[in-house]
């Protein structure tokens, strides 16, 4: 959460004569920092307690074909079990089924922070034989969403509301093939202004790290060509330490991520560690030589969650809101522009029946 506070100071601070210089007024300009910035420390540590206190909601949707490992990544991510209850379609029942919509919410508290965590599945999405606009069931949940957080903005009970608005869609890219494919290229130019889309590669050790690289530098040449919109990083502050910068750096040029999902435990160099057992080793899902599994949790839970929510509230809804006020108030016009019509219509029979009525009186 950001807070965009100005801060005034009560404190009079006298001008500096011009002949005194640039010495003088950096001196002055010192002064005012060093006496304000323990008013602006108090203020954001109020705004991070109350939030603390208070707790986080993030809603994650995870998109792409079935066997991609969406299921087991998350399990993965959140330590969580999910999935237990999950039936698993044939290939038969899979070529009729429709796109579905599942939620799934766990409560996560780690260092007395609580998290409320809900996971939109998306299971049937491009399983199908004929999968034209199979992204339109996910497009009409993330509007619904933007339509119940604008109604309940607009009612009586502005305090309490619950955003279930979607903060953020991992979308699932397959690892064999060059490139995207059509159905991820019109997925994500439906999705890209209405939600956060961050692209993965799923199944990463289906690749070796050459394979990975250019398959990582041909996905980012075609989101650049086809105009699609994923999730930015924000600039770094130019107050931030190296350390928060490199690690910036290293986020940016991992995208997308290539990932890996397990939720087993075997040992590896004398240690247990979770990761994926193969005739010819072991892949560490937290080794970040292996994937990009540890950066992608990282960011998603600790630096850059509150820049995902704040996107959605100031870019995705904001829009989804101007949109529609905008046609709240074209229908206003329209109801207008109709009622004059109405009472135009009405003077002009009133105008008719009088000279009918003078017509009959002349004869």
């Amino acid at each position: 959460m950001t807070a965009n506070i100005r801060y005034k100071s009560r404190i009079p601070v006298k001008t500096v004569p011009e002949r005194f210089g640039m010495d003088a007024i950096m001196l002055q300009e010192k002064l005012v920092e060093r006496l304000l910035c323990p008013r602006v420390r108090t203020a954001r540590q109020k705004v991070h307690r109350k939030s603390v206190k208070k707790g986080f909601d993030f809603t994650l949707m995870v998109a792409g074909e079935s066997g991609m490992g969406k299921s087991t990544l998350v399990n993965s991510l959140f330590l969580t079990d999910l999935y237990k209850d999950r039936k698993l379609l044939n290939a038969e029942e899979r070529i009729n089924q429709t796109v579905e919509i599942i939620k799934h919410t766990v409560d996560i508290e780690e260092k007395g922070v609580k998290l409320k965590l809900t996971i939109v599945d998306t299971p049937g999405f491009g399983d199908a034989v004929n999968n034209n606009e199979c992204w339109k069931p996910i497009t009409d949940y993330i509007d619904q969403q933007f339509e119940q957080y604008f109604r309940d903005e607009s009612g009586l009970n502005r305090k309490n509301i619950q955003d279930n608005r979607v903060h953020c869609c991992l979308y699932f890219i397959p690892p064999f093939g060059h490139g995207l494919r059509p159905v991820d290229v019109e997925f994500m130019k439906a999705l890209h202004e209405k939600v956060n889309i961050i692209p993965l590669i799923a199944k990463a050790d289906c690749l070796t790290p050459n394979e990975i690289k250019k398959l990582k530098d041909r996905i980012r040449e075609e989101i650049d060509k086809f105009g699609i919109k994923v999730y930015q990083f924000p600039e770094c502050d130019s107050d931030e330490d190296e350390e928060f910068k490199q690690l910036d750096k290293e986020l940016k040029e991992c995208t997308p991520f290539a990932v890996i999902g397990s939720n087993t435990v075997v040992e590896a160099r004398g240690q247990r560690v979770r990761g994926r057992l193969y005739p010819w080793g072991i892949v560490e899902v937290e080794n970040q030589s292996h994937c990009d599994f540890v950066k992608l949790r990282n960011m998603l839970i600790r630096s850059h969650m509150h820049d995902l929510k704040d996107v959605t509230c100031d870019v995705h809804y904001e829009n989804y809101r101007a949109q529609c006020i905008q046609e709240m108030t074209r229908y206003v016009e329209t109801e207008k522009l109709i009622k004059m019509k109405d009472e135009e219509l009405k003077r002009m029979q009133e105008m008719l029946n009088k000279m009918q009525q003078q017509m009959h009186k002349d004869q």
